[in-house]
């Protein structure tokens, strides 16, 4: 089966839109084909409706029932330790180095860069030293025939 993540009870998903923009929640039930119930109890999203547009689907997945009260879905949040894996992942990660590079000033966007040229260059420059060694020696050893 190609596609893995399903809109289904207990999927953790990230918020794409409104103030709790990329936080995690997880599904608690499917209201239509539009709106789902969310609950985030440990991260701090509150039990709304949400549509499935703005919302994007996580490998993880929680195991309740569906309807399930805050307290339960705290309880399994914690027992999968959704958020340390969530923490672990690349996917958060990424969101997180977005949001430092989003709040760089100008001074700290100059360092950034110049400090990226730096190791550019420097790679660049290695590299090239070693190409030079290794082109030298194929000229020795085919002199020496």
């Amino acid at each position: 089966m190609p596609f893995q993540r399903f809109v289904e009870i207990g999927r953790i998903a990230v918020l794409n839109d409104g103030p709790k923009a990329g936080q995690i929640a997880a599904i608690v039930d499917v209201i239509d084909q539009n709106r789902v119930l969310i609950d985030g109890p440990c991260s701090g999203v509150e039990r709304q409706e949400y549509r499935i547009k703005n919302l994007q689907l996580t490998p993880l997945r929680v195991v309740f029932p569906f309807s399930s009260r805050t307290k339960v879905v705290r309880k399994a949040w914690e027992e999968e330790k959704v958020s340390e894996k969530w923490a672990e992942s690349s996917w958060s990660k990424r969101m997180q180095m977005k949001n430092k590079r989003l709040a760089l000033n100008d001074f700290d966007r100059f360092k950034l860069t110049r400090s990226e040229s730096t190791r550019l260059n420097s790679s660049h420059i290695t590299i090239s030293y070693a190409v030079f060694c290794l082109k030298k020696k194929k000229t020795i050893k085919q002199k020496k025939k």
